[in-house]
């Protein structure tokens, strides 16, 4: 199954150079290619498209607002110079963001994604399974894998991801109420104001309070029903 691309970017040059790369990739098909999101919205009207490849810095209306104000947008992989909008593209489910310059093995990884949403002889989408994040720290966007965090520390306006194996935290910029929602519930709990804790990696709880190493979390009143329930559920 080849699935049909549309292009949309304000710049001529990212514009042939994604062309180009669809164009090599047996795995696709081009549908067309806009310089903005006027064109697009005009586009997908007519043509059936399964995966878009959107930048978000445009006139008019940018990629992300754009993006949102379709009812059944196609899938999307986001092509931005601006690794600050990292977050904000996986909340509206992106398949992958990609950082300008783009290269071909860049792009192919992130079409190997997008194929693993579509069921080889179905039309249908179908998501994937998320097993990690993408966090800005340090100037950078790092990959946190869902099985590497043990718990979340909230700090004011920060947050700091406590990985296995990994005696320095990772610290990033976002509230703990973002973190939350993008975060799967069948894996982590927030079991207090500023901790939430990966389910998974409960080993000893004691008193009420949860034990990672020589970290002692405990589980305050407003948490304590659901943390109660996810125990007793697993209780022998």
């Amino acid at each position: 199954m080849n699935l049909r691309c549309l292009i949309v970017d304000d710049e001529p040059l990212a514009l042939d150079l994604l062309e180009g790369y669809v164009l090599k990739t047996p795995s696709l098909a081009l549908a067309g290619r806009c310089s903005n999101a006027y064109q697009a919205m005009e586009m997908l009207e007519n043509i059936e498209v399964d995966l878009m490849f959107l930048d978000i810095q445009m006139p008019g209306l940018t990629g992300m607002e754009f993006i949102r104000s379709l009812q059944s947008p196609p899938k999307v992989i986001f092509t931005t110079a601006f690794e600050q909008y990292a977050i904000e593209g996986f909340k509206v489910d992106a398949i992958d963001y990609l950082l300008k310059p783009i290269s071909y093995p860049e792009f192919s990884i992130a079409v190997n994604k997008a194929r693993h949403w579509f069921e080889p002889d179905e039309k249908t989408a179908v998501p994937a399974v998320r097993n990690s994040i993408f966090v800005k720290s340090d100037y950078k966007l790092i990959q946190i894998e869902f099985n590497n965090i043990l718990y979340i520390e909230g700090l004011k306006d920060y947050v700091k991801f406590y990985l296995e194996g990994n005696e320095n935290p990772v610290l990033s910029l976002m509230s703990m109420k973002a973190l939350e929602e993008n975060l799967p519930a069948s894996r982590f709990m927030r079991v207090q104001r500023s901790f939430i804790v990966n389910l998974d990696k409960i080993k000893t709880i004691e008193r009420n309070r949860i034990v990672f190493g020589k970290e002692y979390i405990p589980v305050s009143d407003n948490y304590k029903e659901k943390f109660q329930q996810f125990v007793n559920d697993r209780f022998f």
